[in-house]
């Protein structure tokens, strides 16, 4: 097995490799400054688009199976797995990229007689690309020594993911691809919309909410045109999803993203590809429990120190990655200031992981502020409430709009002053914060008059020079 799974990375590394040489790179940059649709004159077998723009195509390409037909349980699943809200904000495509009309015309009667309500209401469109406007299929180049009948397969597979992504270009703000043998998570759609806000400002190409082929797989709709023409210029390259690598990787999106849990789970027990098994799962899959956060644009600030390139930003991250710090000890601090302010309801804090359960944070406490001001360690908020204290590294406060009455500028994951400074519970507060290096309101005020007068004092106006005259430059004040 392990063999089996080492020849495929060095072949999809080969790939990369040759897919990226200067002669591939060059065509590459000649087709992203194109993004006119491939000429296809399509076949409606049921519905028809409708005039206002829906926020998400989920697209499914299909052809006749040896063994097994999946496709109505995939448009099922999607459907019933979405509210009647979510249902507003879809439209669901299904290419049948089968030769055999008698087989089309047939799924098309299961279809329309199944979903008859959703493809009156828009919500779900059949088409078909005529077998005229397809590239050769026979006698393509054999790489990776795979079969003839196999590099026709895969061959073809890439031309009926592009004329679907074509059609699909300009239906939605953002496109799902998925396969045929699908079943989806309770409301991925706003789970999947959390995602897309929480990464708002951030450059990406592709979104991944499966690790599993060309399943889940999330895109910008205006990004389809060049899409569709990559996988049909390279359609006999190799297989669709190694091309798909190579897309994000052409367009500048270096890692992959994904998401979890995923919102979307393999359930075929044969190929399309000879009716062969094919039993693969996604073990992060979470049908009914997900809990993607969508975590709002803030600015992070911490004094522990960064192990290796684990930084504060990746525990802030909706994707799989952490932020790992050394040895954190009494007094250390992990700041969340929002860019605005921001109504929360719940916020959750896990630390350690699945390899290293006792690098936890022990004790802590989880507290929440208003009014940001500046700070010899970085921006802080002047007054904070604490909603909660870490135990077995872990914290979580919910209902959090009926606890406070501010909106929340703040998330501060440290202990409260006393505690972290070690000190006594009868210590001067000018005393906590001298220590901890915050400056007491009456220091901060002060700065801020300081600051006024000064700029009054450089005004030309008379009628505003005259008294400032009369009035002195404010004094320090001292807290003993």
């Amino acid at each position: 097995m392990w063999d089996q799974e080492e020849d495929k990375r060095q072949l999809r590394e080969t790939s990369i490799q040759q897919l990226n040489s200067e002669r591939y790179v060059h065509t590459f940059k000649d087709l992203s400054n194109f993004s006119g649709a491939i000429n296809v004159t399509y076949r409606y077998l049921a519905g028809s688009p409708l005039p206002r723009k829906r926020y998400l195509t989920i697209g499914l390409s299909s052809v006749k199976r040896k063994r097994g037909n999946y496709v109505l349980e995939t448009i099922k699943s999607i459907f019933d797995q979405s509210s009647y809200e979510e249902l507003k904000e879809i439209v669901v495509v299904v290419h049948l990229a089968e030769f055999d009309l008698a087989w089309c015309e047939s799924l098309v009667q299961d279809i329309t007689r199944k979903f008859a309500h959703h493809v009156i209401a828009g919500r779900l469109l059949v088409i078909h690309a005529p077998e005229e406007y397809y590239p050769v299929l026979d006698g393509l180049k054999r790489n990776y020594n795979d079969p003839e009948d196999r590099v026709r397969f895969r061959s073809k597979q890439n031309v009926d993911y592009a004329f679907l992504l074509n059609f699909c270009s300009n239906l939605s703000d953002y496109y799902m691809m998925l396969e045929d043998d699908v079943r989806c998570s309770k409301n991925f759609l706003t789970a999947m919309k959390k995602v897309v806000t929480s990464r708002k400002g951030s450059y990406w190409v592709t979104l991944e909410f499966s690790k599993l082929g060309y399943i889940g797989k999330l895109y910008h709709s205006n990004d389809l045109p060049r899409l569709a023409r990559f996988l049909l210029m390279f359609y006999q390259e190799m297989p669709c999803d190694w091309l798909l690598i190579h897309f994000q990787g052409l367009l500048a999106q270096k890692d992959v993203i994904r998401f979890k849990p995923s919102l979307f789970q393999h359930m075929g027990y044969y190929s399309s590809y000879k009716g062969a098994e094919n039993k693969l799962k996604d073990d992060d899959f979470e049908e009914d429990s997900f809990d993607i956060p969508d975590n709002p644009p803030a600015s992070l600030y911490t004094n522990i120190n960064v192990f290796e390139n684990y930084d504060a930003t990746k525990a802030y991250s909706s994707v799989d990655e952490y932020f790992w710090g050394k040895s954190p000890s009494t007094g250390d601090f992990f700041i969340i200031v929002f860019d605005k302010l921001t109504k929360i309801t719940k916020i959750k804090i896990a630390t350690g992981t699945d390899d290293r359960q006792n690098d936890i944070l022990h004790h802590g406490a989880l507290e929440v502020g208003q009014k940001v001001i500046g700070t010899k360690k970085g921006k802080q908020c002047s007054t904070y409430i604490t909603l909660g204290e870490f135990k077995n590294g872990q914290v979580e406060a919910q209902e959090i709009e009926h606890k406070i009455t501010f909106d929340i500028e703040c998330r501060v994951q440290n202990k409260a002053l006393q505690i972290a400074a070690r000190v006594s519970t009868f210590t001067r507060t000018a005393e906590l914060h001298r220590q901890l290096g915050i400056e007491m309101l009456g220091e901060h005020l002060l700065k801020l008059n300081i600051k006024f007068y000064d700029a009054l004092g450089q005004n030309d106006n008379p009628l505003i020079q005259n008294p400032f005259d009369q009035y002195p430059r404010p004094i320090t004040v001292l807290y003993l």
